[in-house]
C-alpha cells in the first residue's frame, strides 16, 4: 500500500534526491514511505525528502523489481518506440508520464543506412526544476535501447513555456483537473 506503511530498506542502496537529482546512499534499515511506482522507479518519502529508487532495487525496499518490457519486441518504427519509451518516463513528483503531460514537444528521427539518430525536444513543468537533467538522462537511456538508434540528443526548451492546456485528457483526468 502506497505511502501508508512505512517500509525499512533491506540492503544500502544509491537513490536519487528529488528535485536536485543528486545521488545519496540510503543506508539499511532506514524507513521510507513508498508514494508512487511507476515506469522504472519507485519514488519514496524519506527524512522528509522525496527520492527515486531505481526499479532494479525495489527488492531493497521489500517490493518487485520493477523491470521495463522490451521495446525491441514490440512492432512500430522507430519513432513509434520512441514515443512508447518516452511513456514510460516519469515526473518524480506527479504521477503522469512526460508525454501525457505535454512535456515533449518534438521527436525527429534521422535514418542513414548505418546510423539512426533521434533528437527529442521537451520542456519541464518548471524552469527551476532540479529533475531535468535526471530525466533527460534517463531519456537518453532508455531511447539507446531501441535496436538501430546509434546517437539521442534532448534538449530542454523553455520557449514556449509548459502550461496546463498541455496535459492530456486522460491525464488531467487522473490528475482530478477535469
Amino acid at each position: 500500500m502506497l505511502g501508508k506503511q512505512a517500509l525499512d530498506v533491506k540492503r544500502e542502496i544509491e537513490v536519487t534526491l528529488i528535485p536536485s537529482g543528486a545521488k545519496v546512499m540510503l543506508q539499511e534499515g532506514t524507513q521510507v514511505f513508498v508514494t508512487q511506482a511507476l515506469g522504472n522507479a519507485y519514488t519514496v518519502y524519506v527524512n522528509g525528502n522525496l527520492v527515486r529508487v531505481a526499479g532494479k532495487d525495489g527488492d531493497a525496499l521489500g517490493l518487485v523489481i520493477l523491470a521495463e518490457a522490451d521495446v525491441n519486441a514490440c512492432a512500430g518504427t522507430v519513432e513509434e518506440k520512441i514515443w512508447k519509451q518516452l511513456k514510460t518516463c516519469f515526473d518524480p513528483e506527479i504521477p503522469v508520464n512526460i508525454v501525457d503531460l505535454g512535456l515533449v514537444y518534438h521527436v525527429v528521427v534521422q535514418e542513414e543506412p548505418d546510423a539512426c539518430r533521434a533528437e527529442i525536444v521537451m520542456t519541464l513543468t518548471a524552469a527551476g526544476c532540479g529533475m531535468g537533467p535526471v530525466l533527460v538522462g534517463e531519456i537518453e537511456e532508455k531511447v539507446r535501447t531501441i535496436a538501430g538508434v546509434t546517437e539521442v540528443k534532448v534538449e530542454l526548451t523553455f520557449d514556449p513555456p509548459w502550461d496546463r492546456e498541455r496535459i492530456s485528457d486522460e491525464a488531467k483526468l487522473q490528475l482530478g483537473l477535469m
